[in-house]
């Protein structure tokens, strides 16, 4: 239990550090961000289903699509039209919710 909690430990670290510059240590980099991602692991759970658990969890969470964002300099044109891209995908994602409800209720 231990083990499988350090080693989730490390993949959190280890992921929040990979899209970073190496650049000083001193200076907080624009793309540092801090990582507060916890997963319980239950007692015999395989740790495949943990790590899947936790995968899910750092992609809702958006921490490494935004750190992919910020790589790269962005200006305001660019800035806007993934702004725009991400509206259209958030109204797609919630209609399809709603209808998928609506559904569920019939």
């Amino acid at each position: 239990m231990a083990r499988l909690s350090l080693l989730i430990a490390c993949i959190v670290v280890a992921m929040a550090t990979a899209f970073a510059p190496s650049s000083t240590p001193l200076t907080r980099s624009a793309t540092a961000l801090s990582v507060n991602i916890k997963v319980d692991v239950g007692e015999g759970e395989p740790i495949e289903s943990a790590l899947r658990r936790f995968k899910r969890e750092v992609n809702k969470s958006g921490h490494l699509m935004d750190l992919r964002a910020k790589r790269y300099f962005e200006n305001s044109q660019d800035r806007k039209k993934r702004k725009i891209v991400q509206a259209r995908f958030r109204v797609r994602m919630e209609r399809m919710n709603a209808r998928r409800m609506r559904k569920q209720r019939t």
